[in-house]
């Protein structure tokens, strides 16, 4: 029988790609402090590599502890931009400040999964994608806003791929699944040499 697979994650479109992807696995939410721990590292000066990677370990290693025989994914995305983190908005202002920003400009989107198994961390991955937004007009992005706004305050840098927010990328250095938030590939690579899945 092959090994229980749980996603700590309550994330729909993380949710999709992996039932799309044809995995059989449980969702179970990871509770933990995230802008605390961020903020921490932070304060310490942590790159956001490490950052990822730490929040992703975390919720992975909370749901391991209470289910020591499966194997469960934790996952976790930063934006780095111009040497700070930004963070998922909190009002429609915030979101247009954010992409007035990074309007012509480009930024990191870096997406840590990690894998434990009975507590502890048996693999890890950080995908890095570089993404260069367009020269997008205010009226435009007010309307798109309007429009969006329920959606993007839930995700870092207030645009999805995935949606209306593609209108705002001029350019991609990177993988499609690391942007929506899991290096899927990889995460399926390491699943198959496992023999969670069949290769």
């Amino acid at each position: 029988m092959p090994q229980e697979l749980i996603l700590a994650s309550g994330s729909q479109i993380r949710q999709e790609m992996l039932r799309n992807a044809g995995l059989d696995f449980g969702v179970h939410v990871a509770r933990v402090d995230e802008e605390m721990i961020r903020d921490a590292m932070l304060a310490e000066d942590a790159p956001p590599r490490d950052i990822a990677d730490s929040l992703a370990e975390m919720k992975a290693r909370k749901i391991s502890d209470k289910n020591p025989d499966a194997l469960v994914i934790g996952c976790d995305q930063v934006l780095s931009f111009e040497r700070k983190l930004l963070s998922k908005p909190l009002s429609p202002e915030e979101a247009r400040a954010q992409l007035i920003e990074m309007r012509g400009k480009r930024h990191e989107l870096l997406s840590a999964v990690v894998i434990c198994e009975a507590g502890k961390p048996v693999w890890r991955h950080v995908g890095v994608v570089r993404m260069t937004m367009g020269r997008f007009s205010d009226g435009y992005l007010d309307g798109y806003i309007e429009r969006n706004w329920e959606s993007i305050r839930h995700s870092v840098g207030a645009y999805k791929l995935e949606e209306e927010g593609v209108r705002l990328i001029k350019q991609i250095d990177g993988d499609y699944f690391t942007v929506l938030g899991l290096p899927l590939l990889n995460l399926l690579s390491y699943l198959g040499l496992r023999g969670v899945i069949e290769q």
